[in-house]
């Protein structure tokens, strides 16, 4: 396993970190379906086992469910991760609707909530989920700014920002993380937020490097279909019609390359997030532990530069025929 310094922080972490988002179960609207908490836990030491240091979660993944089962998971180990989580996203006790809430109050009962959950005293790398309400993300930064003071958080990290409501909270104290959506089919923070963060020693953890389980190499029309109502991705516009078989056509190209170094297409998918210099490490998501296993491979996949010409001509490609409806 690959380990890479965090931005400025001088954290080490491992340049692919456990995805926690899917092993929350149902639960809420962005659920993947149903899930053994089991297969959860032996998910997870089968990362720990592989040399990932890291787990990425959230209090709203499965409404709770996710920190517990991490919680229960790393209680089973002598030696713990680095936990990276979450807050802005709310539930009444009871229900599945999730709210947005980024109150002074809210954050400070929401990450002590994720401590109980979770069975420990510190959050390594503490986010604002979503930066919503815009108008409260000031107020949010400061509450997570109290929190490191008071030993709760060791890094204020934040998600999901705009360029500019970076630079917003980065002038009331320095932003240590940056968590944004980076893959082959969503490159959006290339342009402003990647050079920002490098320019300012702002680690990045890129989320969803296999768009959602779309470059794995594994989904077919058959198994979409085959999707689970409360699986979110029945309602993704990238697993459905024309995007759907833009995507998977990009695949079957990527698996020949990626059949040449000796790897599988979800390796190179990764492997493609990690050799952008700005990238510390990506967040991959795994509900069982040969998924991990194989994933957790990509952080010593290398990636030559001629492979790296023929991969963008073939997603310009991919991007071309998304964009003409076809």
């Amino acid at each position: 396993m690959q380990y890479r310094v965090l931005g400025a922080t001088g954290l080490e972490l491992s340049a692919v970190g456990l995805g926690a988002w899917a092993i929350g179960g149902p639960g809420y609207a962005f659920g993947w379906g149903p899930q053994q908490d089991n297969d959860s836990i032996e998910t997870i030491h089968a990362a720990l086992d592989a040399g990932i240091n890291w787990i990425d979660t959230a209090p709203v993944y499965g409404l709770g469910h996710s920190e517990i089962v991490v919680g229960k998971a790393l209680a089973e180990v002598s030696e713990r991760p680095m936990i990276s989580s979450k807050c802005g996203l709310v539930w009444q006790p009871g229900t599945s609707r999730v709210r947005n809430e980024l109150t002074a109050a809210s954050v400070t009962t929401e990450c002590e909530e994720s401590l109980r959950r979770l069975k420990v005293d510190c959050i390594d790398i503490y986010h604002i989920h979503w930066p919503v309400p815009a108008e409260r993300i000031e107020e949010a930064w400061e509450a997570i700014g109290r929190l490191i003071d008071a030993g709760k958080v060791r890094l204020g990290a934040v998600s999901n920002f705009s360029r500019s409501q970076l630079e917003q909270v980065q002038a009331i104290r320095p932003v240590s993380v940056l968590q944004p959506p980076y893959s082959m089919l969503e490159r959006s923070v290339e342009q402003e937020h990647l050079p920002y963060c490098v320019e300012h020693g702002i680690g990045v953890l890129s989320y969803s490097p296999l768009q959602n389980g779309l470059l794995t190499g594994k989904v077919t029309p058959d198994w979409v279909a085959a999707l689970p109502k409360s699986d979110w991705r029945k309602r993704n516009s990238e697993f459905n019609s024309p995007r759907l078989e833009a995507n998977l056509d990009l695949v079957t190209a990527l698996q020949n390359e990626a059949e040449q170094l000796t790897a599988t297409v979800g390796q190179l998918a990764i492997a493609w997030v990690l050799q952008n210099p700005a990238v510390s490490a990506a967040i991959v998501g795994a509900r069982k532990p040969e998924q991990i296993r194989e994933t957790a491979q990509a952080a010593d996949t290398t990636f030559p530069g001629d492979l790296m010409h023929r991969v963008s001509e073939l997603i310009a490609a991919r991007d071309a025929r998304v964009a003409g409806g076809a």
